[in-house]
């Protein structure tokens, strides 16, 4: 383990964390607000990051288990450093909450504790759904875009921190393919908000709703989320283009360097499409009678659908209140996800499709013993080695899953809660159902369940295993 130049790459965050802590310092001052609590977070960041990478180690290399636990630690650090605006502004009175509120932000998933958000300070809401933009494409791929780090090694920080079983470079050199990312992503944003700011939406609000579905998030800046404007061109704008950062980017970049063929025959985006259409026509289907006109119930199922899907939780309308059917199909869609490389979070669409895969290849094993058969993805073989790291995914998935629901469980909730509230953090949706529905919140449960779905919320977003290698004992042990 390289302790210096795993304390050297944290530092190098907190600086960038100090330097973005600007921006809804702006937004406070441009209000009228108080700078206070951005300041000091900034000033301790400042503080600390300096002392952490004042100077380059010589031995600056970072190995697979490493870069697993850098991201781990960074993405724990910035979080607690984060949650200082909430606490400092009186915002939010426990510091386990302010922790719980930053967590969300940072890994995109809007859960929230807080019962009501119109009367916070600008400067807070901005900062809050800031977060979701910061956290969407990644924390460590965002200051690898802008400094250098590790002298070639940060591939095992990307692949410790982007999401999906297999984890490749655009360019050769990492810091560029880092710019790459997230210059594909800020355009997009970009272009949401100017969409919303044609359709007439205040210029602040079009920026958190978009930082919140580019990061596929889901903080709003109003309580009753997307449903408070009751506009169809803004359900229509904010519902595709969560669909759309919910798509591998990699797959944005080929198309931009004219690989289109590429993305046609992408099995992940066609499966992705197919699963989303077939979702909507059903929803649409069966809350027809609800909404009594096929415009609505359309309008509704599409941007529940996509909002699910790419777990980003903005909501229209209460989908608790739908029927069973509708709910179900939302529920099994937590878990599906969004596209690998994509800002959404859940199993992922790729995993899914190599798990059937390989169920199928078992059948076919069984009925013809003395065949040989590879299993295929995007006409390439999936190496067995991707095979081995997607089924201890799923078994460690449903580990975490369950020892979460039962530790939560003491809180006396009813089951639907804590089975969604868990569904909710690990998949990176936010809202649930029943008493963590879309009109609700995560206020209720106590300080021991908060940092269970805190753990959740981070292991989540880092897929699983730089959160557990913490645990692991020989991670800590010096190189030889």
């Amino acid at each position: 383990m390289n302790y210096r130049m795993i304390g050297f790459a944290i530092g190098r965050i907190l600086l960038v964390e100090a330097a973005l802590l600007l921006l809804p310092m702006a937004v406070a001052l441009g209000y009228g607000e108080s700078p206070v609590p951005y300041l000091l977070p900034a000033a301790l960041l400042v503080l600390c990051g300096g002392l952490l990478s004042f100077k380059k180690p010589r031995q600056a290399s970072l190995f697979a288990r490493d870069g697993l636990a850098v991201v781990a630690l960074a993405w724990i650090a910035v979080s607690l450093f984060g949650a200082l605006p909430f606490y400092i502004s009186g915002s939010i009175e426990s510091f386990v909450d302010c922790f719980f509120e930053t967590v969300s932000g940072f890994t995109t998933t809007g859960a929230t504790i807080l019962t009501e958000v119109e009367s916070l300070n600008r400067g807070i809401l901005f900062w809050r759904s800031f977060t979701h933009w910061v956290g969407g494409m990644g924390v460590l791929v965002f200051v690898m875009a802008i400094l250098p780090m590790t002298d070639g090694h940060g591939m095992h920080l990307l692949r410790a921190e982007v999401p999906g079983p297999t984890v490749g470079k655009l360019v050769s050199r990492m810091g560029d393919s880092a710019k790459i990312l997230y210059g594909i992503y800020l355009v997009m944003t970009v272009l949401e908000i100017i969409l919303l700011l044609l359709g007439d939406m205040p210029l602040f609000d079009a920026c958190i709703n978009s930082f919140g579905s580019a990061g596929t998030g889901g903080f709003s800046c109003r309580n009753l989320s997307i449903g408070a404007y009751d506009n169809a061109y803004y359900d229509i704008v904010i519902g595709i283009f969560m669909l759309l950062f919910g798509v591998n980017f990699n797959l944005y970049y080929f198309l931009l360097v004219r690989k289109f063929r590429d993305v046609f025959h992408s099995e992940e985006l066609r499966t992705y499409l197919i699963i989303v259409a077939t979702a909507v026509a059903a929803i649409t289907l069966d809350i027809l009678h609800i909404y009594h006109s096929v415009g609505t119930s359309l309008r509704h199922a599409f941007f529940q659908v996509s909002s699910i899907i790419t777990t980003t939780g903005y909501a229209t309308v209460d989908f608790n209140a739908w029927p069973a059917f509708s709910k179900a199909i939302l529920v099994m869609l937590m878990f599906i996800g969004a596209c690998a490389g994509s800002t959404g979070g859940g199993i992922k669409v790729s995993r899914i499709l190599i798990l059937l895969k390989t169920v199928k290849k078992e059948l076919g094993s069984i009925v013809h013993p003395r065949s040989i058969k590879r299993i295929r993805f995007d006409d390439h073989p999936v190496e067995h080695e991707v095979l081995r790291a997607i089924n201890v995914f799923l078994i460690v998935y449903l580990v975490i899953y369950s020892f979460s629901m039962l530790i939560i469980s003491v809180d006396g909730f009813s089951f639907e809660t804590n089975f969604t509230a868990v569904a909710a953090t690990l998949n990176n949706i936010g809202p649930g159902l029943d008493q963590v529905g879309p009109t609700s919140n995560f206020f209720g449960y106590g300080p021991v369940s908060k940092l269970i779905l805190i753990f959740d919320m981070l292991a989540g977003r880092l897929e699983l295993f730089p959160m557990l290698i913490l645990f692991y004992p020989s991670t800590w042990k010096k190189r030889g």
